[in-house]
């Protein structure tokens, strides 16, 4: 077919996704699990992805996203490459970042005594006021989907949300806001004014309404 003013249909939904991410860049942490997944979704967008393994890789960012995968593996490795005071100070100075499963786990201030099952505790930021319970759901074979009610979005249909292995915030302080939730209750979205955590893996999905509404909070924390 040739293509002709006549016949030339422009996507106004991608025009308006790529322009919620325009000339932002974000990170993504990659030291171990789904960092390219982010990635994809950030592009998708129109936001410029960074791998983050060091903390010179931090220069520059607006934000920045700690992908699921294994919560041990990722804060043994941000210890051992020295990232977890240049992380701290990273959010200190009003940079918006999100932890999906795993990072939720690395942002949350109380994971118990060992954990669920017994596990070590990992390295980890403890910035996020909330209580997590790990491997909440069970093990890999107990993975599951489910929809969920968005609280930023609650006129608009449910979010699919994939759970792998997922942890569950068991609860929040006084300035944490629940965002998303189970049919039985169970918390599982929430967000602290620049922070912003999932029990599940948005990025497994084809929905970017959270990786929309990260990259909306990363716009806010920049204008304050």
């Amino acid at each position: 077919m040739t293509i002709s003013p006549q016949n030339l249909t422009i996507d106004k939904k991608n025009e308006t996704n790529n322009a919620v991410g325009a000339g932002l860049k974000i990170g993504v942490l990659a030291l171990q699990g789904a960092f390219l997944e982010h990635a994809n979704m950030l592009r998708k967008l129109g936001a410029e992805p960074v791998e983050v393994r060091l903390p010179q890789d931090l220069a520059d960012l607006d934000g920045l996203i700690i992908p699921g995968g294994e919560s041990t593996t990722i804060g043994k490795l941000a210890n051992q490459f020295g990232l977890i005071e240049p992380l701290q100070a990273f959010i200190s100075a009003g940079h918006a970042l999100w932890g999906t499963c795993a990072g939720l786990i690395f942002l949350a201030k109380n994971i118990g005594a060992t954990g669920s099952g017994g596990h070590v505790v990992p390295p980890r930021l403890a910035v996020m006021d909330v209580t997590v319970d790990r491997n909440a759901f069970g093990r890999q074979v107990d993975s599951f989907e489910a929809d969920l009610r968005l609280n930023f979005a609650p006129d608009e249909a449910p979010f699919r949300a994939v759970f792998i292995r997922a942890p569950k915030i068991e609860s929040v302080g006084p300035q944490v806001e629940v965002l998303a939730q189970l049919a039985d209750g169970a918390l599982v979205a929430a967000r602290q004014e620049n922070l912003l955590v999932t029990a599940f893996h948005p990025e497994l999905t084809n929905d970017l309404r959270f990786h929309r509404y990260f990259l909306e909070m990363v716009r806010q924390y920049q204008e304050a």
